[in-house]
This record gives structure tokens, sequence and C-alpha cells, in this order.
């Protein structure tokens, strides 16, 4: 396959948003060559890094251009310390005021905003003026029930319309949302809002997802013993029909206290790192870490990637497949700020009757912008699903969006051979940042393996372990060097920052870890190998376990697999053998020629160094609720560890796969 899968033509460079934004950088006197001059982003690059108050100050005025004139004054303080903020880091925009609701809720009240979807199909499209009248019937209902600045609300909730209207209500009133999805369990929920400690909490009476329908009104009943702060339990009518618990906390969302419709919604302006919502870490290896990010660092972000790097367009159509528990959800939503109608999905992403049905919708919902994880594409290629159709021509899609975990080669090979002129735009960051650190844009070439390149503002550096830079091509440590302002205000509980500071800046002071094992190309790409923290070592060798998984699901017999470094039983501390366990295609047994066939694919593909010493079949990987191969929680389970939180795991019965396998011992 080419190394080259998709190239913008000059046009395209010319008449991108941020061609348009380096032209007005160009106005100001800033030296930057034109946009369809090779080497014109990675100059704009090195300019946002090093003129951070500029950079950052230019995409303040663009995502917030009500603001008065004097409100962006360049004012960040202390820009130049990398630093939890409680220890003296950046402080952005001090004197600015802003309600993240009021920015994502402007503009023609007739335009379609939100396209719902679920298994059954499409439901009733939402215009901004209607979104704006539910959002003030549930902010008259909020405050009524004493929610104001500070609080917490919690959503356990699918992916609907009505989550996105209590998440700007609670917005609007300067309350701080926070949110999981309907599949998650009592324990993992209490795991989550016990710590946050919710005065309301939303949830839907049910959820379907493949084909089969979930009743939440009973984990509801059991949440009310468990969630001791929570006064109100507000129940949206989705699918069940079961009644409400017999309890005056328990009230229905159409019944809200407070009145008829309000016609508009009010807004209270808030300081720039206002609290806006509580997001969580996996938890896979204790209590989640809960995540306070700031409404005005999460909005220039997501409009700084949503413009400058996806040249997102009023009117264009995004989608991304997610749940109200992944960051990609907070991402989605902010779409809003930049005038895109988002397509929103609940349900299986391939549910037994129709595995594309994600396909149908981006055609019949005229997605632009079509959004989805790394697994995903590389089972679709495995199911030998196709996109394009005579019947489905998927005439608006013009961009494809991976994250979750590294896309491996041939996905962007299968991508280019289904959907031939559509931008592939592998994209990396996380729930710490809410946002990317790499990501695409519309000014590159994508190359075969790589993601585009490093975020605008974004000091993306590879270091080695002794702290220095890697060189091109050699992995190492993800790292950023300078502040950005999407990092996380607080962690919940943390009022010293000694937890934010441990999770990011103890190996190297002044520089944010981030726990990707990554190489910078010498395209300026990048590439992503994995967590550093599950990278292995075998022999005093190296290697991120993405380089396994790109050689063993090239294979057709193989759906997907998990590796993982075992201490090797008997020897030396520290000497690990890698173990690989790899799910089949129905039909396909692991005999002796399968396992050596892998084997030598990852020896010619990768090195002898990353060969599995021992190659188990399971029938089915442990997963995180967003659906990441969890290989944490399997090397707790084969060195005979508890699993710190099961209820992180959206699967937690296939750790029984791995227990007591005398292949192991």
């Amino acid at each position: 396959m080419p190394e080259i899968c998709w190239t913008p033509t000059d046009a395209a460079k010319r008449h991108s948003q941020l061609a348009g934004f380096i032209a007005d950088r160009q106005r100001d006197g800033v030296l930057l060559p034109d946009p369809d001059v090779p080497g014109a982003f990675a100059a704009l690059h090195r300019w946002s890094i090093a003129d951070r108050a500029a950079f950052w100050g230019a995409v303040f005025r663009m995502a917030l251009p009500q603001q008065p004139p004097d409100a962006s004054r360049l004012a960040i303080e202390h820009d130049d310390v990398m630093a939890p903020p409680p220890r003296g880091g950046a402080t952005w925009f001090p004197e600015a005021r802003l309600n993240y609701a009021e920015e994502l809720l402007r503009g023609d009240p007739d335009a379609a905003v939100l396209v719902p979807w679920d298994e059954r199909g499409a439901g009733p499209t939402w215009t901004r003026g209607a979104l704006r009248r539910e959002v003030a019937r549930v902010q008259v209902g909020l405050a009524a029930l004493g929610v104001g600045p500070g609080d917490r609300v919690a959503g356990w909730l699918p992916n609907i319309p009505e989550a996105i209207v209590a998440m700007l209500a609670t917005a609007s009133l300067g309350a701080i949302w926070t949110s999981c999805s309907p599949d998650f369990g009592v324990a993992g929920i209490v795991d989550r809002f016990g710590q946050t400690k919710p005065a309301v909490l939303i949830f839907a009476d049910a959820y379907q997802y493949a084909g089969t329908l979930h009743d939440c009104v009973s984990r509801a009943r059991e949440l009310a013993d468990r969630l001791p702060t929570v006064r109100t339990f507000i129940a949206i009518r989705y699918l069940g029909t079961r009644p409400l618990p017999d309890d005056a906390r328990f009230v229905s969302w159409d019944d809200l206290p407070g009145g008829p419709d309000a016609a508009e919604p009010a807004f209270t302006p808030l300081a720039f790192d206002h609290p806006l919502w509580i997001l969580y870490s996996s938890g896979t290896t204790g209590l989640p870490k809960c995540l306070v990010h700031g409404a005005g660092g999460s909005l220039l972000q997501h409009v700084k990637e949503h413009r400058l790097h996806g040249d997102l367009r009023p009117g264009e159509r995004l989608f991304y497949f997610t749940t109200c528990g992944w960051m990609m959800w907070n991402w989605l939503v902010t779409g809003l700020a930049s005038g895109a109608t988002l397509v929103l999905y609940d349900g299986a992403p391939m549910p037994p009757d129709e595995p594309d049905i994600l396909w149908r919708l981006a055609d019949e919902a005229a997605v632009d912008v079509f959004g989805t994880s790394a697994k995903y594409l590389a089972m679709a290629e495995k199911l030998e699903l196709r996109p394009r159709t005579a019947r489905r021509p998927l005439a608006s899609l013009r961009a494809v969006l991976s994250t979750g975990s590294p896309l491996a080669p041939e996905s962007f090979d299968w991508v280019h051979q289904e959907l031939p002129g559509v931008q592939l735009s592998s994209i990396a960051g996380g729930t710490d940042i809410v946002s990317c650190f790499v990501l695409g844009n519309p000014l590159t070439p994508v190359r075969r393996g790589e993601i585009q390149g490093p975020g605008l503002g974004m000091a993306v550096a590879v270091l080695d372990a002794s702290g220095a830079p890697q060189p091109e091509g050699v992995p190492g440590e993800l790292v950023c060097l300078a502040p950005f302002p999407s990092m996380p205000v607080a962690f919940w509980h943390d009022p010293g920052g000694d937890r934010y500071h441990a999770a990011y800046f103890d190996r190297w002071p002044g520089v944010w870890r981030h726990g990707d094992w990554a190489s910078i190309m010498a395209s300026g790409g990048v590439v992503i190998s994995g967590r550093s923290d599950t990278t292995l070592n075998p022999g005093g060798v190296r290697i991120g376990t993405a380089e396994i998984y790109r050689q063993v699901e090239g294979m057709p017999e193989v759906l997907e697999s998990l590796v993982i470094g075992q201490r090797i039983p008997g020897a030396a501390p520290g000497d690990i053998r890698v173990v690989m366990f790899v799910r089949l295609q129905v039909g396909i047994a692991l005999d002796a020629g399968l396992t050596e066939r892998i084997k030598q694919r990852i020896r010619d593909g990768a090195s002898p160094h990353h060969v599995p010493r021992v190659i188990l079949a399971v029938p089915d990987l442990p997963r995180t609720r967003s659906g990441k191969l969890s290989e944490l929680a399997v090397r707790d389970v084969v060195e005979g560890r508890e699993v710190a939180n099961t209820g992180a795991l959206a699967n937690p019965e296939s750790l029984a796969h791995f227990r007591d396998r005398p292949e192991l011992s």
C-alpha cells in the first residue's frame, strides 16, 4: 500500500480555516509561510510554542468573539511554569468571564443541532431553539432543587439529547457536571459519584444494547441507599415502563419543579477556570482519579481542535461513537460552539441484526466527520464490512477520526481502500487533558501508520529514560514541556496538588509525562506504541505492545489480541516473557500451525524480541467501558494479584479465562 494515504490539495489548504488563522497572524506581523508552502504547519506549530501568549490569545478571540476586546489581553500568568495549578502553575485569562453553555447555545434558533440515533434508527431532529428552550426548562428545575455554582449534578445516561440538555443546564448555573454510561453497575457508579458527591443524579429508566433492553430503575433504587448526598433522582422516560420507586427523592424529568417551559435560559458569568465537569480515569488500578476540568480551557482547546485541526464548519455534521462515560462525549458536545450539527448514537456499534449500522447512520444523517475507535475500524475490516456501497454512497463524508488505542497501519490501508479521498485522522490525548496532544490537520499528508502531528500550542516531545530528547523514529516517553489551558484545574479532594503532581510530574520536574510510548518521525508525524506502563522489556529491550498488535491483527484468523509481560516463574527478578492472548474468528482453532504463523509474522514484521514465548486462545478479552483492552487487569490476574477495580471493566467475567492457566505456571 502507498506510504501516503491522503494529501490535501493546494486549493483545500488555502481555503481551510487554518489558512485564515495563518493569514490573520501574518497581518499581525508574524512571519509565517503561506498554508500551501511545504512546512507551513511545522512553522505555525513552532510559533505557537515560542509565543504561547499570542497563540492562545488568538484562539481565545476565535472561540469567544463576543468577549470585550480587552478581555483576552494575552493575560496568561506564569505561562512558563509547568506544574499543577495549586503549586504555582499557569493561570489563563484571569480577568475573563464566560459561561460554557452560553457559548454552545449561540446561533440561529432554526438550525438543526442534534440528530439522535439508536439501534432502531433515527429519532426526531432538534433545532437550536428547541435545545435552548429545554435547557431553560431544566435550568429552572435544577435551580428549584437548590442547585447552584459549585454543586455537582451527575448523569448516568445513554448518549441521548437529554444528556446534553442536562449538562448545559448544569453549566448554565455554574454547577459541575459529571457523568457515566448506563451500563455501569452500582459499584462502578459509587466508585465515581461516591467521591464527587452530587446533589442531583439524572438517569434514564432503561437503555438498549445489542438488541437487549436493560432496566435501570432497580439499580437507581440501590443507588439511593449508596449515595447519601443525592437529594433528588431525576428519571428520564426513555425506553422503560417500570414505575419509579415510591420515594420522595425520585421525580420525573417531565415533572421537574419550577413551572412551565422558560423561553430562554439565563447564564451565570464565571471565571475562565471555573470547574465545568469532572471526568474519571478508567480506574483499573484502583479508585478512578477525579479530574476537574475548567470551562474556558476545555472550550478553547476543543474549538482549536475542531476548527483549526479538523476544519469543522457551521452546519457540518459531526459524529463520534462514544458513551457519556468517555471524554470523547465532552469533546463531541463542544462541537456546538463551532456551529456543527451533532449526530448522536446510543447502542452497540455492531448490533447483531445490523453490524454496519454506523455506516448507514453516516450516510442517512449526511455525516461530514465520522469519529470512532481504532478497534472499531479493525473489526470492520475483519468482518469485511463495506462502508461505501452503491446504495450507501457516503456522499458527504470527508474525514474519519480514530482514537482509543493505536491505529494499525493495516487500518490506514483499509480506510484508504474503502473510502478513497477521505482524510483519516488518528488522534491521541486522553481524559487527563479532555483533548489531544497529537492529531490531524488540513495542511500535511496522512502517512500510513502515523498521526499527522502535534496539536498547536502543545509542546510535545519524546524523551529517553534520562529525560533527553529521543532521535527521530526512536520510541520513548511522550511528554509536554509547556503549560496548555486544558490541563485539569484540579484533582477532586486534592487541595495541595500532591496527587495531581504524582500523576504527571514526579518523573521529571516541570515536564508533563503523559504515559504513552511514542516516536516522532522524520516526517513530523507521531507513532503511538501503547501505554508506557504496559511496555514490555524482554531481555532488556523495551517495546510497545502496539508494535505486536499491528502484526497479529493483520492476520485474518485473529479478531483481536492482548499482550502482557509475565514474570518468568523461578527466574531472577525482572526477567519477563511476552505472553499473548488471541481471540479468533469463529471456527478457527489455535493449533501448532497457526501459532507458528503468528510468531513468524511478528518476527518478520517487528523483531525476534517481539515474539511471544506463549500464545493462548481465549473467548473474550477484558475491556474498559470506553472499549480499551485492559492489559493491566490481565497482567494482575496472571500474576495472581487482585484486580483493583473490576467495576471499571465492561466485561469483568472475561477475567476468568486468564486464571489458573497451567501454560503460565
